[in-house]
């Protein structure tokens, strides 16, 4: 086939981010008229991909990328959101860029408007027409009949629904005169069931003018419906690239999430008989991008337990409801004790630690030594750390100085010394600050979000060994929450999916590569439910 035939060509794409190369040599090829579906886990590349053919900024500012673009049968080289637009590429964005108090014709044609003359303009020049609102409700009016959206252009966006914003940000894109390439990034993570149908019914009209649509998302079942192609990228490198009608539900998930998996040596065997040392029922979390909503699970003492999902389904929610960080509701109980929600203090008190997901911003004091990182918890909450003369108390910094050392040893934190500023560390030794803080408080139970993330490959095996000789050896029951799934099922006893604010399923860690993929997906529950009504 020839290069012409395609309208985009991505050939030999790589990108790397302070060492860590994220996209190894993808190449993909669309149609004019294709809607060619992209698939993969958080961190497989997907968005790195879609940002170098926008020209993001945040591309060219790390050094760029390696890899040729051809649009249209030439080579271009996109340097900004602007010029992609003008090559006629345009996106979809998950975040909502709409100005509130403007209506929808005016979100519509914002920077695009149509004038018109009037008798001054003739006289004094260009810069004094007048909008044509006529001809701008037109064009606002065709945009929106082809979503199916019934209602009025002139609406101000500000109080409309989500679903109604997503389909005025379509709506500005096919109004433009020139586009080639349509990106849609996640557009019905946001929708209703019957709104993200109508979407779907949209991007085949779309298609049908001759528009090319790059359409990302995590729903096997729409791009089963829709996707004429569908690339499938795993940690930065493309796996398969496969026909509609070469492959199926079950096939897309295996390939999204199969991989080998390496096991972190661990001797001791699990018990069936340990008894439930955490329960949940009903747990609601407003964690705004993360919210909980109505999950129920239950944890065993001396486990390892999982919670995998795909951004923004609500895994990270649940530890940072259980802890009191953000408004919570349902029912919780600690070893047989009921949790007082919303009060961090009773979290300590029973026991918990966590680690956070936001380490440099809720998990260390970048400016503060690694000593005092290790022990401020413990010394706020358990006064720990102090000495007593009579009415006064002091900090006692020399049982704070062998603590600190004794714990940078344990955990082989790279440092000059405990005094060194925790901000001088590299990702991985700050995670392992993180852990150090927590361990000190002695815990029961200790959540740790995300305890991988942004650091170096052999950082990682560190802090997951850390985590599973806390388990074998002082017993201690971790629940870890990670985006990384390879890394769950490296560690984990059990591990829970959570989709839409809810457990979509529990899978031990050698379940098969499809189960997880459907599960990431959403699709698990859905299948086995078409197959129980059909026995």
């Amino acid at each position: 086939m020839k290069n012409n035939d395609y309208i985009l060509q991505m050939k030999k794409i790589s990108k790397e981010y302070y060492g860590n190369r994220v996209l190894k040599g993808i190449d993909l090829s669309v149609k004019a008229g294709e809607i060619h579906a992209i698939l993969g886990e958080n961190g497989a590349g997907k968005s790195t991909l879609m940002n170098i053919l926008f020209g993001m900024t945040v591309i060219h500012e790390t050094g760029g990328y390696e890899g040729e673009i051809v649009l249209d049968g030439e080579t271009i080289n996109i340097k900004s959101p602007v010029e992609a637009l003008d090559f006629g590429i345009g996106m979809v964005h998950q975040e909502f860029m709409l100005i509130p108090g403007y209506s929808i014709t005016e979100n519509i044609k914002l920077n695009r408007e149509i004038t018109k003359e009037n008798i001054v303009s003739k006289i004094f020049g260009d810069k004094l027409k007048t909008l044509n609102l006529k001809e701008m409700s037109k064009d606002a009016r065709k945009a929106l009949d082809t979503l199916e959206m019934d209602i009025d252009e002139w609406v101000k966006v500000a109080g409309m629904p989500i679903g109604y914003m997503q389909f005025v940000e379509i709506a500005r894109e096919i109004d433009k005169k020139n586009i080639k390439v349509l990106v849609f990034d996640e557009p019905t993570a946001v929708l209703t069931e019957s709104e993200a149908d109508n979407l779907l019914k949209a991007m085949v009209k779309i298609k049908e003018s001759g528009i090319a649509i790059l359409f990302i998302t995590h729903r096997l079942d729409e791009v089963m419906e829709v996707a004429d192609n569908i690339t499938i990228l795993r940690d930065g490198e493309l796996v398969a690239t496969k026909k509609n009608n070469e492959t199926n539900v079950m096939e897309l998930a295996e390939l999204m999430v199969g991989r080998k998996i390496e096991k972190v040596a661990r001797s001791k065997e699990k018990q069936d008989t340990a008894e439930t040392i955490l329960s949940i029922n009903n747990l609601k979390v407003m964690m705004p991008g993360e919210e909980v909503k109505g999950l129920s699970l239950e944890v065993k003492a001396g486990e390892i337990f999982g919670i995998g999902g795909l951004a923004g389904q609500g895994k990270i929610g649940i530890a940072n409801g259980i802890m009191g960080l953000y408004p919570t509701s349902g029912e919780i109980t600690i070893e047989g004790e009921k949790l007082k929600l919303n009060n961090p203090q009773d979290a300590l008190k029973k026991n918990i630690a966590f680690v956070s997901e936001d380490r440099r911003g809720m998990g260390l004091l970048l400016d503060t030594s690694i000593e005092m990182n290790i022990v401020i918890t413990s010394i706020q909450n358990k006064g720990t750390f102090i000495k007593k003369f009579g009415l006064f108390t002091q900090i006692n910094n020399k049982e704070i100085k062998a603590h600190a050392s004794n714990m940078i040893k344990e955990l082989d934190i790279r440092c000059r010394s405990e005094k060194q500023v925790t901000r001088r560390l590299s990702g991985g030794n700050q995670q392992k600050v993180c852990i150090a803080r927590a361990l000190t408080l002695e815990p029961t139970i200790l959540f740790v979000s995300e305890p991988t993330r942004g650091i170096d490959v052999g950082a990682k095996k560190l802090v997951l060994d850390t985590l599973v000789k806390l388990n074998k050896e002082l017993g201690m029951t971790i629940i870890m929450t990670s985006s990384e799934l390879a890394e769950l099922r490296s560690v984990c006893d059990k591990i829970a999916i959570i989709s839409e604010g809810k457990v979509e399923g529990i899978l031990s860690p050698d379940a098969s590569d499809v189960d997880f993929g459907l599960m990431m997906a959403g699709e698990y529950k859905k299948m086995h439910n078409k197959g129980d009504e059909l026995q």
